[in-house]
């Protein structure tokens, strides 16, 4: 599939890019799914022209309406992996094993990490946790690693990590992926799947040294990779060299035009740092829009 502009969330800051890009006659795509938005559960009274209350979850309906009415095409899935095609376009892996091509894309995706909330998550972050398989999988080469989670980002995760690790342990529930993604791990047969969950992350000398599970018995691990959502921009985008803000490295750099350091990638909301407010992913949404359809628009009137 291929499209000229992709959006990854459907959050406030994707919705508002979507409107623009899709009234500036650009074909849009969303990917995500508007119930994975922190604006979901939220109740808005300081945003601009807005006199009551408005649940999060009303205004983001009424944002996909109006998006639709433009044209633009959702995608309730998620993206795992992002590669760049050649100096005019990026190619976009789902969750349902299909790819699109996209010749810009904005980066609207949030910042939400969802923690297991066990002892020993805060205490070994950085010494053996973590969150995010494509910037750490290279410290545990040769080594013994866990994936938590039950998602598409847990699976693509653990087989990312079977090119590093000497041995992988996907602790889940119940896993809830594509066919396709579960055909890969069954063909993973490095992969041991835990239908258990995590009661503690274990210790020593101040490093990962095990899972304690849910019927007290332990798996000796020298990692342990949180994955419980969908895969964070930093994750997807760390292996083309996104730039980070240079004070706390935790939010995506762009200009004023929402450009990052890629061509054709732009960044809104609360991926590229504070104030986490409704009214900035609106603002930062609108410009990153109308900047990626104004770049589109040139790179489409170079080709013969």
């Amino acid at each position: 599939m291929k499209t000229e502009l992709l959006i990854i969330g459907s959050g406030p800051a994707g919705l508002q890019a979507a409107i623009h890009a899709s009234r500036r006659k650009v074909g849009t795509v969303v990917v995500g799914n508007i119930h994975d938005s922190s604006l979901k559960k939220a109740k808005v009274e300081n945003y601009c022209c807005m006199e009551l209350f408005s649940d999060g979850k009303s205004l983001l309906e009424k944002g996909r309406k109006q998006c639709e009415k433009f044209g633009v095409v959702f995608l309730e899935q998620d993206v795992i992996k992002v590669e760049r095609n050649d100096q005019r376009s990026f190619v976009f892996d789902l969750t349902s094993g299909e790819r699109i091509e996209a010749v810009a894309s904005v980066i609207a995706t949030g910042i939400a990490i969802t923690k297991l909330g066990v002892k020993g998550e805060s205490e070994y972050h950085g010494m053996g946790v973590s969150y995010c398989v494509d910037c750490d999988a290279g410290f545990f080469k040769d080594k013994r690693v866990a994936v938590v989670g039950n998602g598409s980002a847990a699976v693509s995760g653990a087989l990312i990590l079977t090119h590093y690790a000497k041995e992988v342990f996907l602790v889940s529930k119940a896993l809830e992926v594509s066919r396709n993604l579960e055909s890969h791990l069954d063909e993973a047969h490095v992969i041991r799947v835990d239908h258990r969950w995590v009661k503690e992350i274990v210790g020593q000398h101040n490093r990962v040294a095990g899972l304690l599970l849910d019927n007290n018995t332990c798996i000796d691990v020298d990692g342990v990779f949180i994955e419980l959502g969908a895969k964070g921009a930093l994750e997807l985008f760390n292996p083309l060299g996104i730039s980070l803000d240079q004070e706390q490295f935790r939010y995506i750099d762009t200009n004023k035009k929402q450009e990052t350091n890629i061509e054709g990638l732009y960044a809104a909301g609360d991926v590229c740092g504070s104030p986490f407010q409704l009214a900035k992913a609106v603002g930062e949404g609108c410009v990153a829009g109308i900047s990626a359809s104004d770049y589109i628009k040139s790179i489409l009137s170079e080709i013969p």
